[in-house]
């Protein structure tokens, strides 16, 4: 008797919990119910802009559009998600995921240090940080042609809009640096034509950016020849690397198809000029990879110095205000989303 009696409560027990579960979850969406929310705050506005944007074919297919416009596309180059969000409220339309400003970001040199995951799991930050289209570096691809098709279908899926795909040897190099060499041409068209392979096997529209250093290591015939016949395979802008003269960058801008990337590394091989005249050459878009690390870098030394010689107010006259810093971190954005949610 005491045995079913036992089960008999228990049973009793379980239904009263249940049933004082199914209330609570009630009073809870009553009480949820009754809160006050606000319809089209910022946070809103970002998930239906994201989404049109999906719809209308994502965010290589606005690389495109740009690339399309007449004129020349200025990118300066990120390193992390607070660089990005910087080029993107001050007006610029693209950017670029700088393996050099990465690496740097690290206290590394751009040797080939860095891996496939460190620089996917970067990307992966910067693009959800920004809503401008991102072209990350590929760098070789980490690997032999398999390993360029996961890397292109990695970079695609953490949400670049295009990606660079070059032809040094691993461990690859700054192309401004010594000591870099390229594989030979079979191999570099190999690699590739992985890559384009990997875009259309996964159905995706990521924009292939086929560089090569082979102006500086080969000669800049071969250099030439490898841009066209990457092209062919299907990489829709080219990048020769490192001239280091006004005739070699005409000379790539003629004979070169496609759209034209030119890199604007202060301190390089290359001559800078400004952008209606790179424009007025045949280049589509000029990259200044170093410029905010190297800005960044300056900025932090020159604060040190300050602080180190005991002069805080100087600090206070060069750096941002504090609300200033919040707005841009997203503090303002964080309350007004918050506000949403009170009861």
């Amino acid at each position: 008797g005491v045995f079913f009696f036992s089960m008999a409560y228990g049973v009793w027990c379980a239904g009263q919990g249940r049933l004082r579960s199914s209330v609570g979850r009630r009073d809870m969406a009553r009480a949820g119910s009754s809160c006050t929310t606000e319809r089209g705050g910022p946070r809103v506005r970002e998930v239906r802009a994201a989404r049109g944007r999906a719809e209308s074919g994502g965010q290589s297919a606005r690389l495109r559009e740009l690339l399309d416009q007449p004129g020349i596309l200025v990118m300066p180059c990120c390193f992390d998600a607070l660089s990005a969000k910087l080029i993107e409220r001050a007006g610029l339309q693209l950017t670029f995921m700088s393996g050099f400003s990465v690496a740097a970001s690290k206290a590394l040199p751009d040797t080939g240090l860095l891996s496939y995951g460190e620089m996917v799991d970067q990307l992966r930050e910067i693009c959800a940080a920004i809503s401008i289209p991102v072209i990350a570096d590929g760098d070789t691809g980490y690997g032999n042609a398999v390993n360029a098709k996961r890397t292109v279908r990695g970079y695609a899926a953490a949400g670049a809009a295009g990606i660079m795909i070059e032809d040094q040897v691993a461990p690859k190099r700054c192309g401004h640096t010594r000591g870099k060499e390229v594989v030979s041409r079979d191999e570099a068209v190999a690699r590739m034509r992985a890559a384009v392979d990997a875009r259309n096997e996964i159905g995706s529209d990521i924009v292939i950016v086929a560089r090569t250093d082979a102006a500086k290591c080969v000669s800049l015939d071969e250099a030439i020849e490898r841009a066209n016949l990457f092209h062919e395979l299907g990489a829709e802008i080219t990048f020769v690397e490192a001239p280091v003269s006004e005739s070699d960058m005409r000379r790539i801008a003629r004979e070169t198809p496609g759209k034209r990337l030119v890199n604007c590394l202060e301190g390089g091989d290359t001559p800078i000029y400004p952008p209606e005249q790179l424009a007025e050459m045949g280049f589509h878009i000029a990259a200044y990879p170093l410029s905010l690390v190297s800005a960044s870098v300056r900025a932090m030394e020159q604060t040190l110095q300050s602080l180190k010689a005991g002069r805080p107010a100087e600090v206070e006259a060069q750096i941002k205000t504090f609300p200033e810093l919040r707005a841009i971190v997203g503090f303002d954005d964080y309350y007004t989303e918050e506000a949403r949610y009170k009861c």
